[in-house]
């Protein structure tokens, strides 16, 4: 995984990786049936719901900042093209004399 410039999505990708390690432990540690308790079935609860929350988050920017890696006419025909920043260098203006 590369390193985000946006501090928003890194921090998301932090708290992804957090809850799902939180819910694993938690599952395995608890038995997530009928006997389980209220408590522990609402953790489990928000947990997913907060993974689910970082994972729209997360997929919304990889959506707009992500460049197609297919090059057939179909692919790059079907993307907006209008967020995209591509690393393109900056031209150096002139100097008139």
């Amino acid at each position: 995984m590369t390193a985000d410039s946006n501090s928003h999505i890194a921090w998301q990708r932090a708290q992804l990786r957090r809850h799902r390690a939180a819910l694993k432990d938690l599952e395995a540690s608890q038995q997530s049936g009928p006997n389980c308790s209220r408590a522990v079935q609402m953790t489990i609860a928000e947990l997913r719901r907060k993974i689910g929350e970082s994972g729209r988050c997360i997929a919304e920017y990889e959506r707009r900042t992500r460049r197609p890696l297919a090059t057939d006419l179909g692919s790059l025909a079907s993307v907006s093209w209008t967020h995209w920043n591509a690393n393109t260098p900056v031209k150096p203006q002139r100097r008139r004399a």
